[in-house]
């Protein structure tokens, strides 16, 4: 259910589609929930007030949804970065985002290949833990990536600092370091070959 998160026999192509839009829609979702919550606390605490009076003041005075603010200081820079460095500025700008974006994409793809989490009830999953993410602890990924590779670590402490990650062998093991890895999976047929047979049947999708 979660769009970040790989299906097996899902192309890497396909996966950068349905994270990128699907976690944006989820991200509004989300945030329409905690303004319907504040409308709701407002209009219990001054029912005398109309509610497109709650929702403005929510919205542009408290400045509660953060979406919205997001999408505004997003505008800003980008007027900034147009106003001092041009139109050729922006457009470097823009690349250098949509680069980003893909490797993050990238990077989401192979920490969660293939893995998931038991559902205990219709919101509630098992508490994340280092089976529940790729592990690589190859050194080069390390050094280049700040221990990102050590993410089953950051699974099971996420509030672990980055220096202190440290290494599960009982997580799932990817065969290289993340830049390697990034490269196989630009290559479907090559990932799928490598990988499904290194799922664990405890954590396997369904096909």
């Amino acid at each position: 259910e979660d769009p970040a998160t790989a299906r097996k026999n899902e192309m890497l192509y396909f996966f950068w589609i349905r994270s990128i839009f699907f976690s944006y829609w989820d991200a509004w979702k989300i945030q329409g929930d905690f303004v319907k919550s504040y409308l709701r606390q407002a209009q219990k605490a001054q029912p005398q007030v109309p509610p497109s009076v709650h929702w403005f003041k929510i919205h542009f005075i408290q400045w509660r949804n953060e979406m919205l603010n997001i999408h505004l200081a997003q505008a800003v820079l980008l007027g900034l970065i147009l106003y001092a460095f041009g139109w050729f500025g922006l457009q470097a700008f823009i690349t250098a985002a949509f680069l980003g974006i893909i490797l993050l994409e990238t990077v989401n793809y192979i920490e969660h290949y293939g893995l998931k989490r038991a559902k205990l009830s219709p919101r509630r999953y098992e508490t994340a833990n280092p089976q529940h993410s790729w592990n690589s602890d190859h050194l080069i990924g390390r050094m280049v990536l700040f221990e990102l590779s050590r993410h089953s670590d950051h699974h099971a402490h996420p509030h672990k600092k980055y220096q202190l990650l440290e290494h599960f062998d009982e997580s799932p093991q990817l065969p290289t370091g993340y830049p390697g890895m990034m490269l196989l999976a630009s290559i479907p047929p090559l990932w799928f070959a490598v990988m499904n047979r290194r799922i664990p049947k405890s954590g396997l999708q369904p096909d």
